[in-house]
């Protein structure tokens, strides 16, 4: 951010030459107001122009920290009709982009705008801070090295089984998001499609009613009789399957295919239907063969 004449954003600077504004996607708070960086809070405070998913909620933040700025509703229903408004306040202004709570674009609008403004030649500066997915992970005891965010789960049953069916084979933790007159239809649905899993259940993370059930989706089901607040769903992956060892048995047969005169592709291919050993693996082996 560039101080110019004694204001903060587009224009020129003292010895003459052009500064682009800056589109700032600026991370807040996901429940405790305390849980907003120093950088956000300035950067807030210098922008000509808030983004906000909800002006209101946004405004209580704002007053907490004593900022006083312009806001511009940026929604769900309104972020394809408001982006000529915002790339135009972008010609001469800074715009901080923020969410109702975390990280603007992450199952939040603000995907849409930085494309526009990346394809503008515009700025876009990261501010970094909290996220509910990552704070859900970091406290949920299960494997953190690798994971995937599936976001929230489908509505319908039907759909949603379909959904988790697609990465039943993952072996990294899975975090998806979910409603609470929702969430019992989801685990039953994960109960049936995943099997009983361990899982954390993340409720109301940073607020007075915290809460983090650990344990499996069946017990799960059992705890939440009567969901309230927002959740996350840290789901345990699957268990990685170890790979078939490579017998004498394997060997001759592999050697029996090379003498009826088939390549390599088929061989292997032929063999890894029989066998259920990978391809990769016996390819390795038929390069070895005399």
């Amino acid at each position: 951010m560039t101080k110019l004449d004694g204001r903060w954003g587009g224009g020129y600077n003292t010895i003459g030459l052009k500064v682009m504004p800056v589109l700032y996607i600026v991370a807040t708070p996901i429940g405790n107001l305390e849980d907003i960086s120093l950088r956000a809070i300035r950067v807030l405070g210098e922008v000509g122009l808030i983004a906000a998913e909800d002006t209101r909620r946004t405004k209580h933040l704002l007053n907490k920290y004593e900022i006083k700025k312009p806001l511009t509703s940026y929604h769900e229903h309104n972020k394809i009709t408001k982006l000529d408004y915002l790339l135009d306040k972008l010609k001469e202004i800074d715009v901080a982009l923020v969410s109702d709570a975390g990280t603007p674009g992450i199952s939040d609008p603000g995907y849409e705008l930085v494309s526009a403004a990346v394809a503008g030649g515009i700025k876009v500066v990261p501010i970094p801070g909290p996220s509910s997915l990552i704070t859900a992970l970091a406290v949920a005891a299960l494997p953190a090295d690798r994971f995937l965010y599936i976001g929230f789960l489908a509505t319908k049953s039907g759909e949603r089984k379909k959904q988790l069916e697609a990465i039943a084979a993952e072996v990294g933790s899975i975090l998806a998001l979910e409603t609470p007159h929702r969430l019992r239809a989801a685990l039953a649905d994960i109960l049936t499609t995943l099997g009983d899993r361990r899982i954390s259940v993340c409720r109301q993370l940073t607020k007075l009613h915290e809460e983090v059930f650990r344990s499996t989706v069946s017990a799960a089901l059992e705890h939440f009789t009567s969901p309230r607040g927002e959740f996350v769903l840290v789901i345990d992956g699957a268990a990685e399957q170890k790979e078939k060892e490579i017998t004498p048995q394997i060997i001759n047969r592999l050697e029996e295919l090379k003498k009826e005169g088939k390549k390599a592709r088929e061989a292997t291919t032929q063999l890894a239907q029989e066998s259920g050993i990978s391809r990769r693996l016996l390819y390795r082996v038929w390069l070895k063969l005399a």
